[in-house]
C-alpha cells in the first residue's frame, strides 16, 4: 500500500518518475504544481524543461482562433472570445453580455471531451516472480482542459490499484468523472469479495454509466492468479498483456 503520486506538475517531463520518488522518499502521497516540479528537479530529474511542441503549439493556436472551444467550463458566458467566464447570472451586468447561442456553444455532451485523439492516458499493472504487484498512471491530462486541473490520474484508487492479496486495476477515460467513483478500488475490492475480474471490471463501469450515461471509459481488472478482463462504456478499449511464458505482447479488444 504504498502511494506516491504528483499532479498539476510542470516543465518535469518524467512524472510517474517523479511520483515514484515521492512513494520512496517522502512519507507524503501527493505532491503538487510548482513545488512538485522544485521536489522532482531537487532529486534529481531534469528540469525545468519546455515541453511544448510544434505539434502542441500548432492545435493550441487553432483552439485560440476557434474561440477556445471546445472547452471545459458549463453554465457560464464569456466576457471575450476566451473569457475571462462568468457564472450565468452575470448576464447583463457590468461585465458584459452574451447571446443564447454563444452561451448554448458552452453547454456541450462530456463524451466530446475523451477519445483516441484527445487523450494519453497510459495504466499498467506489474506482477513480479514473488507475486508483488505494482501499478502506476501516467497522463498529460485532458486536452484543452482548465489551468489547475487534476484528474483521476494521481488518485489511487481511481485511476489504478493493487493488492498483493487481491490483484490489480488499471482506469483510462474521463477521469473527471471516474474519480467520482474511484473504479478500481471497486474493482480491487469486488474481486476480494470473489468476483472474477470480467464482472469486477464491468460492475465499475456500470455504476458509472448508470450516474452518467454519455460518459466514456475503461478498466481492466486482473486477479492474482493472472486472469484478466476489461470493461468499457463509450468506445472500444484495448489493453495488452505478456507474461513470461509469452513469445510477444497479445492485444485485447473490448467492447462496450
Amino acid at each position: 500500500m504504498e502511494v506516491g503520486a504528483v499532479a498539476a506538475m510542470r516543465y518535469i517531463k518524467d512524472g510517474i518518475k517523479a511520483a515514484r520518488l515521492v512513494m520512496q522518499y517522502t512519507e507524503h502521497t501527493l505532491l503538487v504544481g510548482e513545488q512538485a516540479a522544485a521536489f522532482a528537479i531537487s532529486m534529481g530529474l531534469p528540469g525545468p524543461t519546455n515541453l511544448s511542441s510544434s505539434e502542441s503549439m500548432d492545435k493550441w493556436t487553432k483552439w485560440k482562433e476557434n474561440h477556445c472551444q471546445p472547452n471545459f467550463w458549463k453554465d457560464v458566458v464569456p466576457v471575450d472570445r476566451c473569457g475571462p467566464y462568468h457564472a450565468k447570472d452575470f448576464l447583463g451586468s457590468s461585465h458584459g453580455t452574451c447571446s443564447k447561442t454563444t452561451l448554448m456553444e458552452n453547454i456541450k455532451s462530456r463524451s466530446s471531451h475523451v477519445g483516441r485523439h484527445n487523450h494519453d492516458t497510459i495504466s499498467m499493472a506489474v506482477f513480479d516472480k514473488m507475486g508483488n504487484i505494482a501499478v502506476g498512471t501516467s497522463t498529460n491530462g485532458a486536452t484543452f482542459k482548465i489551468p489547475g486541473r487534476v484528474g483521476d490520474g494521481p488518485i489511487a484508487g481511481s485511476s489504478a490499484y493493487a493488492d498483493d492479496e487481491v490483484g490489480a486495476c488499471g482506469a483510462t477515460g474521463d477521469g473527471d468523472i471516474m474519480m467520482r467513483f474511484l473504479p478500481c478500488y471497486q474493482v480491487v475490492e469486488s474481486m476480494r469479495l470473489g468476483m472474477e475480474p470480467n464482472l469486477a471490471a464491468k460492475d465499475a463501469i456500470s455504476r458509472i454509466a448508470r450516474k452518467f450515461p454519455d460518459f466514456v471509459g475503461a478498466v481492466f481488472a486482473i486477479n492474482k492468479k493472472g486472469v484478466h478482463a476489461g470493461a468499457c462504456h463509450g468506445w472500444t478499449f484495448q489493453y495488452s498483456v505478456r507474461s513470461p511464458e509469452m513469445d510477444d505482447v497479445k492485444v485485447y479488444t473490448v467492447v462496450p
